[in-house]
């Protein structure tokens, strides 16, 4: 009779133990479901580029020969010296490499030098792209580009020299822009000015090179002493996380003579068109 009362306890015992273990495997699995479909934390893209082109080895030696007029015509030795550049010594490589180039001729100097910077965001919800195009933004906004003028605006002062009223307000987007302070170095010389631009080659935001592209152009005296004059163009594009800028300058050995802005500006740009195909391969 004792054993017969034990049996019934003994399952009762076993059924209490299946209900308690069969309880917390379900809250154990509604809390792993319930935090696998939490929210998920976003990373941003990386950029395209991991690493960047050797500068020194990026040009040609054809098109040297070309951006450096008169530097053919020296002995071969010279040549290899001026043609091999000069190096930019900087910190780490893999974020920016820059290279050098110049050479005397009997009618000029002319001085080139590209730079290469790969931007990286170390905030993982900015990706490298969008801290590239901040740089970029910075850059340009240091150069100070004119500000293309309103045709609304021209329209209305014919009319108010005619005595009418102008059919459009003026346009807030003609007042010149101040320029920015902060870190941002201007890609050209500081003191100098567009004078002697030809109407079209102004400063401008170029199209169709790179992801954003501008164009700079400076006159400036040669320096203290000196009345020869030095003009400076600067190109400088974005490709996805890489800036590419290139200086391109000229100084006729006449102090009468001015460089010519078409020739340089053509030429800088064709080495920056050159360069973003280079980059997107």
């Amino acid at each position: 009779m004792q054993r017969k009362a034990y049996v019934p306890g003994l399952a009762a015992l076993l059924a209490a133990l299946v209900a308690g273990c069969t309880a917390d495997t379900g809250t154990g699995g509604s809390a792993i479901d319930s935090k696998a479909g939490g929210p998920k934390s976003s990373v941003a893209a990386p950029g395209k580029y991991r690493t960047l082109r050797e500068p020194c080895g990026s040009i040609g030696r054809s098109t040297l020969k070309d951006l450096l007029p008169g530097a053919a015509e020296l002995p071969e030795e010279q040549q290899q010296r001026i043609f091999r550049g000069t190096a930019v010594v900087t910190y780490d490589t893999d974020r920016r490499v820059g290279c050098g180039w110049k050479a005397d001729s009997t009618d000029a100097s002319h001085v080139l030098s590209v730079d290469f910077e790969r931007v990286v965001s170390y905030d993982p919800a900015v990706s490298d792209d969008d801290r590239a195009q901040e740089v970029f933004a910075k850059k340009q906004a240091a150069a100070a580009l004119p500000v293309p003028a309103d045709p609304r605006d021209e329209k209305g002062q014919e009319s108010t020299a005619t005595g009418s009223s102008p059919s459009q307000p003026q346009s807030p987007s003609t007042t010149p822009k101040p320029t920015p302070t902060g870190s941002a170095t201007p890609t050209g010389n500081p003191s100098g000015t567009p004078s002697g631009t030809p109407d079209g080659l102004e400063p401008r935001v170029l199209d169709s090179l790179g992801d954003a592209a501008f164009i700079d152009d400076v006159l400036t005296g040669a320096g203290a002493g000196s009345t020869a004059q030095r003009r400076t163009v600067s190109v400088v594009f974005r490709t996805s996380n890489v800036i590419v800028t290139i200086v391109y300058g000229a100084q006729p050995a006449r102090t009468t003579e001015v460089p010519d802005s078409k020739e340089l500006q053509e030429k800088a740009q064709s080495l920056a068109g050159r360069l973003a195909e280079e980059f997107s391969d």
